[in-house]
């Protein structure tokens, strides 16, 4: 039976709807695959969100996932939404990851995007800057760390290599600008070498903490399969910069896989024509193959 993909439109006054139709109108997806849009949206003028798009966005996500945990979806892919207009209609999570999270009642998640050649996992996400240090703790990174391990043996890694980023600059120069390197990370990382993933398939080797300057070049270089950041920021900063038109956000931990493009509603160019679907493309495309190697 091919795979059955669930795919929302995010807020339809964005570029959601069209880079949809643009992914499903393309030669690039995978044909043995069904591709299913979730939810009812109103019409509404592009560019302008609304509270009525914003619930609309809300719903179309309450719809997917209560699909997928039924069986009737075998992976979500979510539209870019904004989180303003949602939060006025109710919604109470800082972003998509967190809301399908809770819905399926998991705790060991965590936020992971993938574009070219880099692919990063986040220790922390959706805090601000100043909270990072205290909210810090060696058993988030290996909790995040094994998680991605696990995504990279799903994705054919048989031994993943990964990159454990620093959070000070120079990864703290040996203590003289900062000791979470010393105090918290470079155990964390010693930890995770003792472990193995959850399904016993390779065992990961994790090296760091690797100044985070000097980091995203090696693993652009194919020294590293993925990089084990920190912080949002940390993470996304250069994923964007090196594959700012075909990342792809997923969710670690779920029961099912869930993707959505790396990019924001755009309601600037809703419309115009000239939104590319690059992203979403990507992101149906490792919905897809997620679904395949778990329904194997």
């Amino acid at each position: 039976m091919p795979v059955r993909i669930g795919i929302t439109l995010g807020d339809r006054a964005g570029i959601g709807p069209e880079i949809v139709r643009a992914a499903l109108s393309s030669k690039s997806l995978p044909a043995a695959a069904e591709y299913v849009v979730v939810g009812k949206y109103p019409n509404c003028s592009l560019g302008v969100p609304s509270l009525e798009t914003g619930r609309a966005a809300a719903a179309a996500l309450e719809e997917a996932v209560t699909l997928a945990r039924r069986g009737e979806l075998d992976a979500v892919v979510t539209g870019p939404v904004h989180k303003a207009r949602m939060y006025e209609a109710g919604f109470k999570f800082p972003g998509q990851t967190e809301f399908f999270a809770e819905r399926c009642g998991v705790k060991n998640f965590a936020m992971c995007l993938t574009g070219g050649k880099i692919t990063v996992a986040l220790v922390t996400t959706h805090i601000p800057l100043r909270d990072v240090v205290t909210a810090l703790r060696q058993s988030e990174i290996v909790r995040v760390g094994l998680l991605l391990a696990d995504f990279l043996c799903c994705r054919s890694k048989s031994t993943p290599r990964i990159a454990v980023a620093g959070l000070n600059p120079h990864a703290g120069e040996s203590g003289k600008i900062g000791r979470e390197e010393i105090e918290i990370i470079a155990p964390a990382v010693a930890e995770l070498n003792r472990s193995s993933i959850t399904d016993q398939r390779s065992q990961p080797t994790f090296t760091g903490p690797i100044s985070p300057d000097a980091v995203f070049h090696r693993a652009v270089e194919n020294e590293f399969d993925a990089v084990l950041c920190m912080y949002h920021d940390q993470g996304l900063i250069p994923l964007k910069l090196h594959a700012f038109h075909n990342g792809v956000n997923v969710t670690l931990g779920l029961p099912f896989p869930r993707t959505s493009p790396d990019h924001g509603t755009a309601f600037e160019i809703a419309g115009k024509g000239i939104a590319r679907p690059d992203s979403m493309i990507a992101a149906i495309n490792l919905a897809v193959e997620l679904a395949r190697k778990k329904t194997a």
